[in-house]
């Protein structure tokens, strides 16, 4: 779904719902999703899959994408029910929790990935949609920092981690703290780097 197709579905006043998560990769903390119907025909500068921006950047577009929205759903899986799914079945749980929160109903959802959950309404996906598709896009940055608050917040809890630095993806200095401390509450203990700790 190209944008120029997006904008000819505002136009016939339809309502796009754009989908997508933040926190697959991490080795730590929970998968969030968020599903967003914008106002038709909204223009942000600047809007690009939230990877391909800066902390400072995402946080100033949130905010401008909130006042924008018709209707905001975020969707949480914890790290232990990902452990108990897998980080698929979870993300697409996550997703699913983030569409029924919407406020309003979309005539159709578009999820970014190869995969989607199962919901009675229209719904397709597409692999790069938060290039593609402008609120899927603007989904990725408010899953992005909504996640990043949480991460946040769990580094006042364990502060041993820096959660707040690293926000649980498994850089350098996130294993090497795993390896000297071993696992928080919140690691994902399923998922390599961990268990390789546990299991020393």
């Amino acid at each position: 779904m190209k944008r120029q197709k997006e904008i000819k579905s505002w136009e016939d006043g339809k309502l796009i719902a754009g989908v997508d998560e933040a926190g697959r990769g991490p080795l730590a903390g929970p998968v969030v999703a968020c599903a967003l119907i914008l106002k038709p025909g909204t223009k942000i500068k600047g809007i690009k899959d939230s990877k391909l921006l800066s902390p400072k950047n995402r946080e100033k577009l949130y905010l401008v994408i909130k006042s924008n929205a018709l209707a905001i759903g975020i969707g949480k899986v914890s790290e232990k029910m990902i452990d108990r799914l897998n980080i698929r079945k979870a993300t697409l749980l996550a997703m699913k929790r983030a569409i029924l929160k919407l406020k309003s109903k979309p005539d159709l959802v578009v999820v970014d990935g190869n995969d989607c959950p199962k919901i009675k309404l229209p719904i397709f996906s597409l692999i790069g949609a938060d290039r593609k598709v402008f609120s899927c896009a603007c989904a990725s940055i408010i899953a992005k920092v909504e996640r990043d608050k949480i991460m946040v917040r769990y580094h006042k809890l364990y502060p041993e981690y820096q959660f707040a630095i690293h926000k649980g993806y498994p850089t350098k200095r996130h294993k090497e703290l795993l390896r000297r401390y071993g696992p928080s509450p919140i690691h994902r203990l399923t998922f390599t780097p961990v268990k390789e700790v546990i299991s020393r």
